[in-house]
């Protein structure tokens, strides 16, 4: 774990706890394959396969301690800038750098590209990142909350 902690602020590593903790359904301090469909479960979605599991859990390399948490999650951020990744992926969809895109454009690529969200997650979604008046949805807000897991102070 000591190489593991320099990578992560101590405030990082509070919010990875709270996010185990809540995925250790069974709080035994490991998370395992029933803790992830359970954790899948409280979020809504309640069709996820064994097949999809199983691969989740062939990504680590023995049961999933906290230690091993924090490894994976460090090895997923490392050597990347995730919001600025995630920020470039939206860019794609708004050319002209408006930082919004509209709600229904969204909501098509989403439910018909790669892995497709059902129209239940898409609502979710919406649900959590509500559109502005217009109908469309602020990309640069939803970024930052993914990465930081709060909204940025109004300047």
């Amino acid at each position: 774990m000591s190489l593991i902690l320099p990578m992560f602020e101590q405030a990082q590593i509070q919010e990875f706890k709270e996010a185990f903790t809540i995925m250790d359904q069974n709080r035994d301090g490991v998370i395992d394959k029933g803790d992830l469909r359970d954790t899948y479960a409280a979020l809504g979605r309640l069709n996820v396969g064994n097949d999809e599991l199983d691969e989740m859990m062939k990504e680590a390399p023995g049961p999933i301690n906290f230690t091993i948490f924090l490894a994976m999650f460090g090895e997923k951020l490392k050597g990347t800038d995730p919001e600025e990744t995630i920020l470039n992926a939206f860019k794609i969809f708004d050319p002209e750098g408006k930082g919004v895109l509209r709600g229904e454009d969204i909501k098509y690529y989403l439910m018909s590209q790669a892995d497709k969200f059902t129209e239940e997650e898409v609502n979710q979604m919406f649900t959590n990142f509500p559109l502005d008046v217009a109908g469309n949805l602020d990309y640069k807000n939803l970024c930052y909350v993914i990465t930081h897991g709060e909204e940025k102070e109004q300047e």
